[in-house]
């Protein structure tokens, strides 16, 4: 038995030594004295870009697009998007995906924050990329963790608290305070490590100016923070050299697919038969084809698609036909036009699976219909028609830029062209129905444009569940009622109960 301990404790004594031997100095011989032990900013950047816009543009294909009647899921079944009734279970992928990639955006401020990395303008991009995921992630949930947020590696916050959307907001607009003045350095970055703007820092302060334009509109309905929200618009638009804002479409923020990775388009991801098997919902085909809008080639018959047809709707017997969104458990329709695939029956022509332009954060239209409300709403000055008429014009030429028919033209004869005898909710149907088109494939921003304004107005089908009314949220996901449950109750408490029928905050009166 004693002999036995003692080839025991040998055998420990020499495995000690092993370690010791394995783990001095580990960390000097095992550091590149010609390199950084860190990241830098921009080999992070590219790819948080890109990961993100994944999340972003998957979601928005078969959650956004089902709510708001883009497209319409041929499934007869429950738990169907477009019917409002959709499980809990959707709601872990878009809250995992945007927390972890704000790690990446906050880990690329950390690091430009450096001596030896010291880059304002990085800073500064930063700032206006966690800006724009935490504005998604609280327009999609309402309260949630963002004070304490990505704390757990640095400060071992494992649980964090769940901020109010109101005091979310209010930090936002700190955080594009600061990038606008960070950016205004013109610090030069690499060209390489930016798939968005090329390098181009005044193309980002642009971009971060207009995003805090379409956060203030949002918030510009609450009272108790409207006269400070639109005074702040009103100051951005009136200084365009300390606020500049996008002026073109060549400026709009937009990730543009090449087909080389790791610039791929997520939606090639998609299989071909699940790309197609949605039908295009009659609401979002109907007015493209009263319109005779140029973005689908209404003249054109069966066969594939022309040149013209950009969104690559496939057409039904020879004509643009669209199925009734919400039709109820039973009624069984026909699939009619639907978007194509890239290869659908021999099919070479355009496809939104390797289409460049759907890597789509934030483009130029979008920001002149937010003038178009600001200005009708008299939050600032400026000609509400011409702002309108830009929307319209930005909106086709982003996808046709050699468009040459003159926009007012194209309105006169859809009969959407402006009109100053309007009612104010007259003027906004027609703002946000061409909005409604200029917001295609960017994220989940229709739906949250719908749920502030309720407009425009979509038809409601038979089948619709949660009473007929447009859910206000995705519910938290069920885990965090676990891992994080005194702060889960207290924000329930706090906001409502955890279903998609509670308002976020600034959708209540």
């Amino acid at each position: 038995m004693n002999k036995t301990k003692k080839i025991i404790l040998g055998i420990a004594v020499m495995c000690s030594v092993v370690v010791s031997s394995c783990t001095k100095d580990f960390q000097e011989i095992n550091t590149d004295p010609n390199n950084t032990s860190s990241a830098l900013p921009q080999q992070l950047l590219a790819p948080a870009l890109v990961s993100t816009l994944s999340y972003n543009m998957l979601r928005n294909r078969n959650f956004n697009n089902e709510l708001m009647q883009v497209t319409v899921d041929m499934s007869d079944g429950d738990g169907r998007v477009f019917r409002y009734d959709y499980r809990a279970n959707w709601s872990d992928y878009l809250y995992n995906g945007w927390y972890s990639e704000l790690t990446n955006f906050k880990d690329i401020y950390k690091f430009a924050s450096e001596e030896l990395n010291y880059n304002k303008s990085y800073m500064g991009i930063s700032l206006i990329c966690q800006s724009w995921i935490y504005s998604l992630l609280t327009d999609t949930y309402g309260d949630v963790p963002y004070f304490e947020s990505n704390l757990a590696r640095d400060s071992s916050i494992y649980e964090p608290k769940f901020d109010r959307q109101k005091d979310i907001y209010l930090d936002i607009f700190k955080k594009l305070e600061a990038a606008d003045t960070l950016l205004a350095s013109k610090k030069s970055i690499q060209a390489s490590s930016d798939p968005v703007f090329y390098g181009d820092v005044t193309k980002w302060q642009k971009f971060g100016n207009s995003l805090y334009l379409r956060l203030l509109l949002r918030l510009s309905g609450k009272a108790e923070v409207s006269q400070e929200v639109i005074a702040k618009m009103k100051q951005i638009v009136d200084n365009p050299l300390d606020y500049p804002i996008m002026t073109s479409n060549e400026e709009s923020a937009i990730l543009r697919w090449t087909g080389v990775a790791p610039y791929t388009s997520p939606f090639t991801t998609v299989r071909e038969q699940d790309f197609r098997a949605p039908g295009i919902a009659s609401f979002f085909i109907d007015n493209l084809s009263v319109w005779h809008d140029p973005r689908i080639d209404v003249t054109y018959g069966t066969g594939s698609p022309t040149k013209t047809n950009r969104w690559a709707i496939a057409p039904y017997q020879g004509a643009y036909e669209g199925v009734p969104s919400g039709y109820a458990i039973g009624d069984n329709p026909t699939r009619k036009s639907y978007f194509y695939s890239s290869s659908n029956n021999g099919n070479t022509g355009p496809s939104l699976v390797n289409e460049p332009l759907t890597g789509m954060i934030m483009n130029y239209a979008e920001l002149q219909f937010i003038l178009a409300e600001a200005a009708a709403k008299g939050y600032i000055d400026g000609s509400a028609e011409t702002y309108y008429n830009n929307g319209v014009e930005a909106s086709i030429k982003l996808w046709l830029p050699t468009w040459p028919v003159a926009v007012t033209d194209y309105l006169a004869a859809a009969d959407m062209q402006w009109n100053d005898t309007q009612s104010i909710d007259q003027k906004m149907e027609k703002i946000h129905l061409q909005k409604y088109y200029a917001l295609f494939l960017v994220d989940l921003q229709q739906w949250f444009e719908y749920r502030r304004t309720g407009h425009p107005i979509l038809p409601k089908g038979t089948g619709l569940r949660n009473n007929g009314e447009m859910p206000a949220r995705m519910t938290y996901p069920v885990y965090v009622q676990s891992t994080n449950p005194t702060n889960y109750k207290a924000a329930v408490a706090a906001q409502g109960p955890d279903v998609i029928s509670t308002p976020v905050w600034w959708q209540k009166p």
